[in-house]
C-alpha cells in the first residue's frame, strides 16, 4: 500500500466524525475539523451535533470537503446473499433503509441463530485488517443501526461515498474507524468510557499516549503529524468519553485518504462491502478462536 506524501495540490478542508445513531445533547455526534498542509494535519476545532437533523444540515454544507465517518458503509456480501437482498450497493441501501430497526434485528438474529457457535456473524473483508466489528452487529456496539441511520442521510445529501456511490465530487466521505489507529498506537489498552465511574487515570494516560503519538507522527506509515495547540491537546486528553479524540482519529484517517489514489481503497474492493480508510490491504488481524477479529469497533466499547 502506498504511503501518504506531501503534495503541492490544494487539499479540501477535512472533517472527522464520531457518529451516533441516536445523538443527544449529552452524547452528541462529534466532528473534528482540520486542514492538511503537506505532512502536517492542523486540527482547527470541534463541533458537536446534538441531533440527526444537525447532522443532515452539516452534510449539506457546500464543498469542497472530505470526511472520515465512523460508521460502516456496507454489509457483508455473505449476509446479503443469504438474505436474498439486492447485490448492488444503491438498491441494497434503499432496501435496508426501508426496514425498521426491529426488522433488522429480527432478520440478523435469525441469520445468526442458523449458524454454528463461534461463527454467528458474517464479516466484511475489511473487518480482519481493521479489527472492526461486523457491520451486521446490532448490539454492543450497534453498528448495524449506525449504518441504518448514517448512510441513507449521506446519500440523501448527495455526498460521494468513496468506492461505493457517486454523488457530489466536492463532498466526499470515507469510512473511518478510530479503534484501528488507537490499537496501532497503544495496543489493547482502553482509553475511554461513557461511564464516569470508569473514566480512570489509566484511561486518561492512554488518551495522552495516543495524542503524544499522533503529534510525533505515528503511525509512521501514514506520513502525517498532528498539529495541536496546548488547549486542544488538553481538551482531547480530558474528555473521558473519548468522543473528541475519536473524531480526531477519524480526521487523521480522512487526511491520509485525501492524498491517496482512490482515497486509499484497495485496487479490488467489494462494491457492496466497502473498505475502512487506513486498514492494510494484505495483513489481516489475528482472529480469536471463534473466528472474530481480536478487536471490535471502539464505538461504545469500554
Amino acid at each position: 500500500m502506498s504511503e501518504a506524501h506531501p503534495t503541492s495540490k490544494p487539499l479540501p478542508p477535512l472533517i472527522g466524525v464520531d457518529f451516533s445513531s441516536a445523538p443527544t445533547r449529552r452524547k452528541p455526534i462529534t466532528v473534528a475539523h482540520g486542514r492538511r498542509e503537506g505532512a502536517v494535519l492542523r486540527h482547527e476545532r470541534i463541533e458537536e451535533l446534538p441531533g440527526l437533523g444537525e447532522f443532515e444540515a452539516m452534510l449539506q454544507r457546500p464543498g469542497p470537503w472530505l470526511g472520515g465517518f465512523d460508521l460502516p458503509f456496507g454489509l457483508p456480501r455473505e449476509l446479503v446473499a443469504a438474505l436474498g437482498w439486492p447485490l448492488q450497493w444503491a438498491p441494497l441501501m434503499r432496501h435496508y433503509a426501508s426496514l425498521s430497526r426491529a426488522e433488522i434485528r429480527q432478520r440478523f438474529a435469525a441469520f445468526c441463530d442458523a449458524r454454528p457457535a463461534g461463527g454467528k456473524f458474517a464479516h466484511r473483508a475489511t473487518d480482519g485488517p481493521a479489527g472492526s466489528s461486523p457491520s451486521m452487529k446490532w448490539v454492543n456496539p450497534p453498528v448495524a443501526y449506525m449504518l441504518h441511520a448514517g448512510v441513507p442521510r449521506l446519500v440523501q445529501a448527495g455526498v460521494t461515498l468513496a468506492g461505493l456511490h457517486a454523488g457530489d465530487p466536492q463532498r466526499v466521505a470515507v469510512e473511518a474507524y478510530p479503534g484501528l489507529l488507537a490499537r496501532e498506537l497503544i495496543g489493547a489498552r482502553s482509553y475511554k468510557s461513557d461511564d464516569r465511574a470508569k473514566q480512570t487515570d489509566d484511561r486518561l494516560i492512554a488518551r495522552k499516549d495516543i495524542v503524544d503519538a499522533l503529534e510525533q507522527g505515528r503511525p509512521a506509515r501514514l506520513g502525517l503529524r498532528l498539529k495541536l495547540t496546548h488547549a486542544q491537546r488538553d481538551t482531547l486528553v480530558a474528555d473521558g468519553s473519548g468522543d473528541r479524540l475519536d473524531a480526531v482519529l477519524c480526521l487523521v484517517q480522512a487526511a491520509w485518504a485525501a492524498t491517496q489514489p482512490r482515497h486509499g481503497l484497495p485496487p479490488q474492493v467489494d462494491a457492496i462491502e466497502g473498505w475502512i480508510a487506513t486498514a492494510p490491504w494484505d495483513a489481516p488481524a489475528p482472529a480469536s478462536p471463534g473466528g472474530r477479529p481480536t478487536q471490535a469497533r471502539e464505538k461504545q466499547i469500554n
